[in-house]
């Protein structure tokens, strides 16, 4: 039927609500803990920290009514399931938002969680306190705290460590005491450490954190084709003749040498000069096509050495501070051993012959892709492990991964796992250039830096936006970048065109934005001749062997030197979470500052992104941020060229000439 209004009423009829019997829940302490952080993905992959450097753990805990509660923050090192707690009392509750801190001391995966709990004295003492300031009778109250503190003092076996006044009383407990006495804070302090805790409650499953070692988080890289550092054309270098180039390296500031594939290189279907189909008879091929009869992935390329050369070379790496990274590239030439050992795994045809990898119009035919999924895969992907193994076994400790985003990503949470369960200081660098979430994924299952879309990030807007998605939307948890200002693979445009002023101020932004960054040799002499329409450098020694001059005119190695060793000499340069971006009014000038959290060290850092005309602007300092007054004055020194200046007030004009002084370090 309808009411007046005209909408539809309900029949009145006679009805029985059934109820399903709910079960009881566990008796529990009404505390909620939730949002812990950090966090990555629900506690599905680990958070990332160096070691050595405090970790803040932030967590939202609250309770119904008004009880006080207090919590712990809970760690270990997982290295065991019997290694026990260590805890630090969260503190500041704002709003119910708590914090903590711990600092891991070394490499390998821990983890975290949080407990909390009423503190029942501690509540009891202030409902008393309360009581007593609004003239209320407290007799009965003071009887109930003096129960808590003789089962303080039970619980805690003894009372010659209580406070003298309390451990007198203790020696009467059939009289009670006075408000003074048990409303103290040292009698409180005592009895809150001994009293039972009421009902704890701990956040399940805990959260795990991986700790890598200081070079995870900051580091210097300089990529070099081992077999192009001779003086002899045609012919490759050696090992020894390698180390001849280790104090130019050393001198530039790099912390990190990182080689290309060095195994031996197919002879079938060899790539000829700037990636041509034929090869000469003199002409090296690919690195990449790695096999031969001389070996396979644990063997040495003959022509730079032996395996004993190899060793040498990176101990006298290691004297002069630089640690060898290499690269770990899943190809296998037709002449891999492993072709003719497991052919079951690759790829075949239907007429049984063995795919080789394309990626149309390209194809690769020097290079046989591995069958991750074949029937044999536990065995494939052992063989690949112990590969690493291999390395490491000599010292090897950094491995830069090619292409890792072509490969399953269950094998790379696998195999990175398993080695840094034996060696937690290992190092994995993602070398893919590939869709975003399929680059963090790879962060996510296990990889320590990735690269980055930085080598084509080139305009304010470009820098800021994707600076600010790696530093503060959350991958920072677990995404560690790397800035490669160039690879074997990409000579950027800027680079082709910008000339040695474009050399400078990319290597500077990469060196300062981030704490990781790296370079391809030949960057140093302001290589930029490309193929043409194309990122590929011309005459490219991926595909021959190289004479270079180190020395030649317009190099930029002392810049190079310069901007290393401002990053030895200020914290502030060796971290990427202190970064922040200011205002500048001309668009082809970016402003940024780095800083060390209680402000000791503080940069601020101008670039000129235009490599051809000279740009002037007006820049924001951020006085209110370094803790000073827009009336004071202050010192300010620019680092690379060495001016310093007495400055006062926000806003300061600059003029920055390519030529010149493409950019501007300042101390503050």
């Amino acid at each position: 039927m309808m009411n007046r209004q005209g909408n539809r009423q309900l029949e009145p009829r006679t009805s029985f609500f059934i109820i399903k019997a709910m079960k009881f829940p566990e008796r529990g302490s009404g505390i909620t803990i939730e949002n812990l952080w950090p966090e990555v993905d629900g506690g599905r992959f680990p958070a990332k920290r160096p070691a050595g450097e405090p970790v803040t753990v932030w967590a939202d805990i609250y309770k119904e009514g008004y009880d006080v509660i207090a919590a712990a923050l809970l760690y270990r090192r997982t290295a065991t399931p019997e290694t026990a707690w260590s805890q630090t009392l969260f503190h500041s509750p704002d709003n119910d938002r708590w914090r903590a801190e711990f600092t891991p001391a070394e490499a390998g995966m821990y983890e975290y969680t949080a407990a909390a709990w009423v503190e029942v004295f501690e509540t009891w003492r202030r409902d008393t306190e309360r009581k007593r300031a609004a003239g209320q009778d407290i007799a009965s109250d003071l009887r109930e705290g003096w129960e808590l503190a003789r089962a303080a003092a039970a619980r805690a076996g003894a009372r010659a460590a209580a406070p003298a006044a309390l451990a007198e009383a203790l020696a009467r407990p059939e009289t009670v005491p006075g408000a003074g006495l048990l409303l103290a804070d040292e009698t409180a302090a005592w009895i809150g450490a001994r009293a039972e805790p009421g009902m704890p409650t701990q956040l399940e499953p805990a959260r795990r954190l991986r700790v890598d070692r200081e070079r995870a988080g900051c580091s210097a890289w300089y990529e070099m084709f081992p077999r192009s550092q001779g003086r002899e054309p045609g012919r490759s270098a050696t090992f020894p003749e390698c180390e001849a180039r280790l104090p130019e390296i050393q001198a530039m500031g790099f912390d990190v040498l990182y080689l290309p594939p060095i195994h031996p290189i197919g002879q079938t279907k060899r790539k000829g000069r700037n990636n041509s189909l034929t090869a000469q008879p003199d002409d090296p091929g690919s690195p990449y096509a790695i096999g031969s009869e001389a070996g396979g992935h644990d063997a040495i390329e003959p022509g730079l050495g032996t395996l004993a050369d190899f060793d040498h070379f990176a101990a006298a790496a290691q004297k002069h501070g630089l640690e060898i990274a290499l690269d770990f590239a899943l190809n296998c030439s037709p002449d891999h051993p492993w072709v003719r050992q497991h052919p079951e795994w690759f790829f075949h045809r239907p007429d049984g012959s063995i795919k080789y990898a394309e990626n149309p119009p390209k194809r690769y035919e020097d290079i046989y892709p591995l069958n991750f999924y074949c029937a044999d895969w536990r065995a494939l992907w052992q063989a690949l492990a112990n590969v690493l193994r291999f390395w490491m076994r000599h010292g090897v400790r950094i491995f830069r991964v090619d292409n890792p985003h072509t490969k399953p990503f269950a094998f790379w949470e696998w195999l990175i796992a398993t080695l840094q369960a034996e060696d937690p200081g290992v190092i994995f660098l993602s070398e893919a250039f590939t869709r975003p979430k399929v680059m963090k994924y790879l962060a996510k299952a296990g990889f320590t830096q990735s690269y980055t879309y930085f080598t084509w990030r080139n305009s304010k807007a470009e820098l800021t936006e994707y600076l600010l998605e790696l530093t503060q939307s959350g991958a920072e948890e677990y995404f560690r970048p790397n800035f490669f200002v160039n690879t074997p693979d990409i000579l950027p445009k800027i680079l082709q065109t910008g000339g040695r002023p474009a050399f400078q101020t990319r290597l500077l932004l990469a060196a300062t934005l981030g704490a990781n960054y790296g370079m391809y040799s030949g960057f140093e002499l302001c290589e930029g001749r490309a193929l043409p329409n194309s990122e590929e450098y011309l005459d490219s020694e991926k595909y021959e062997y190289k004479v270079w001059d180190w020395d030649r005119p317009g190099h930029i190695k002392d810049w190079i030197a310069r901007v290393n060793q401002l990053r030895r000499e200020h914290a502030a340069l060796r971290r990427l979470d202190t970064l922040r971006f200011w205002h500048c009014d001309n668009e082809q000038i970016l402003l940024y500052s780095k800083m060390t959290a209680d402000r000791s060290d503080a940069l601020l850092i101008a670039v000129n992104l235009d490599p051809h005309h000279v740009q002037e602007g007006m820049i924001e300092v951020p006085l209110r941020e370094l803790g000073r007054g827009e009336e004071q004055s202050y010192s300010v020194r620019e680092l690379l060229s060495g001016w310093s200046a007495e400055w006062q007030g926000r806003h300061r004009p600059i003029r920055l000439d390519p030529q010149e002084n493409p950019a501007w370090v300042l101390e503050l």
